[in-house]
């Protein structure tokens, strides 16, 4: 079975790819995400930490999560 995270990352990377996100696009929150996918604020956490490692997203302190330009 594969992890909660792993599911969730796998379908922000997968609209990424697809331009269904595009550069600069706000992720839902982390309680949106919560809701939407039915897991915890820990998968939710790291499917971000693997996203930011892959330079797909970043934050910004004190606003959201938001789909990066890519170089």
């Amino acid at each position: 079975m594969t992890a909660k995270y792993v599911r969730l990352a796998d379908s922000i990377r997968d609209q990424i790819n697809s331009g269904e996100l595009r550069p600069g696009d706000r992720l839902p929150s982390i309680s949106q995400l919560r809701e939407e996918f039915g897991i915890s604020y820990g998968s939710v956490r790291g499917a971000m930490l693997v996203l930011k490692a892959e330079g797909l997203i970043e934050g910004r302190q004190g606003e959201a999560v938001y789909v990066k330009e890519r170089a």
